[in-house]
């Protein structure tokens, strides 16, 4: 039987490991600072597209904050964003809203020498190998009083209407990139409204309206404490990565968020809603017809668009579904596997291999260091089982200089 103080121990573990495979806060700040230049850039005085306040602003993981460190160090952060226009010149198409983004990228020297080929949807920034990111640029168009839908959205406490965030974007696959000048038939995507899903899904805060309007600010603050949602996810991805690395057929991170946030219950024990969170993911996954297949396929549904499956890949490319099962029986058992482990070298090596050794002696150092501290301040307890020394457990007495107590 696991006891309170084991639990509080594994929280801590689960956290600190949390910690670990963050960015760090200078990898945040320099990101902020180059997308913010390139908004400038844009958006400068007598620049073609200024009468539109193009505006870049985060999406995916570095705004819902479950960004992870890539496995290998050298490799680069993906930062997700999105330019905004507020309207356009009538003639324009998909094609020609690129092209005017591209081009005046193109236009500053840097930014020119930055720029990598041409995305399905993206403008890529591929930054210096000492930068180790790059920023994938998402041309969009929003309506005039987007602000106003936007401040509207979470006017009032527990009532979000996500709906009103929705904005239309470039898709060279899409069939009218080349001809339709309406965007209102453009393909639709809604960045902010996922991530103020995810973050009321996420959330500890009674002022909920409140915290969801902050958490879709263009400039993210740094988090330095995560919330016990944001961990999971990053716990749950780093997982996906070292099993399946460098596989196209991975599950995506799309998914993994989303049915993670469905199966969490507003735990605060990272240990604990790790473990459940697992457990239950596979319960979100939905059977439904498909009238053009004409047979029942699986369904993950986008929360703010239930008619969009993030799953809509796999009936054709059945690995896919194939791999995200196996993963999800595969992490479901590692994290069984160390949350029944006893003292601190056997917990340690059980999460090693599943987790990255690197981040999880990086986190088994935080504690140790932590551990210390608690013993020179005469709060060091040890936790019957794991064996930690921390601030729950009985009480461990320091020693002096002399050998006594």
């Amino acid at each position: 039987m696991v006891t309170l103080e084991q639990k509080e121990e594994f929280n801590k573990i689960f956290k600190e490991l949390g910690k670990s495979l963050d960015i760090t806060e200078v990898q945040h700040n320099a990101a902020v600072t180059s997308y913010e230049f390139v908004g400038e850039w844009l958006a400068q005085e007598g620049s073609s597209l200024s009468p539109y306040e193009p505006e870049i602003v985060p999406q995916g993981s570095f705004m819902l904050g479950t960004m992870t460190k890539p496995i290998h160090e050298e490799d680069e952060l993906d930062i997700d964003l999105v330019c905004q226009l507020k309207g356009k010149v009538a003639t324009w198409t998909q094609y020609d809203l690129k092209k005017q983004i591209g081009d005046r990228l193109k236009d500053h020297g840097m930014l020119k020498r930055l720029l990598d080929e041409e995305g399905r949807r993206c403008w890529t920034l591929k930054y210096a190998d000492s930068a180790k990111f790059h920023l994938d640029i998402l041309p969009s168009i929003i309506s005039e009083n987007y602000k106003v839908l936007l401040e509207r959205s979470f006017s009032v406490k527990d009532v979000l209407d996500t709906q009103a965030l929705a904005i239309r974007i470039t898709d060279k696959e899409t069939d009218n990139y080349y001809r339709e000048t309406n965007s209102g038939l453009w393909l639709k995507s809604n960045p902010l409204g996922y991530g103020a899903w995810f973050k009321q899904r996420a959330s500890l805060d009674i002022n909920k309206a409140m915290s969801l309007r902050e958490a879709v600010q263009p400039v993210p603050a740094y988090e330095k404490e995560k919330l016990p949602l944001q961990v999971v996810v990053q716990i749950l991805k780093r997982h996906r990565d070292l099993m399946y690395n460098g596989d196209c057929d991975k599950p995506i991170s799309i998914i993994i968020t989303t049915l993670a946030a469905l199966a969490y219950q507003k735990q605060t024990n990272v240990a604990a809603a790790t473990l459940e969170v697992v457990q239950r993911m596979a319960s979100f996954i939905e059977d439904r017809y498909d009238l053009v297949r004409k047979r029942y396929v699986k369904w993950i549904a986008n929360p703010i668009n239930p008619e969009e499956n993030f799953a809509d890949k796999w009936p054709d490319e059945p690995q896919k579904e194939k791999n995200f099962y196996n993963w999800l029986e595969r992490i479901q058992q590692d994290v069984l596997r160390s949350l029944n482990q006893h003292g601190l070298y056997r917990i340690q090596e059980s999460l090693s291999a599943p987790f990255g050794n690197r981040e999880v002696s990086k986190a088994f150092e935080e504690l140790a260091i932590k551990a210390r501290v608690a013993r020179e301040e005469g709060h060091r307890r040890m936790a019957a089982g794991t064996g930690i020394l921390g601030s729950v457990g009985t009480k461990v007495a320091n020693h002096n200089f002399h050998g006594r107590e």
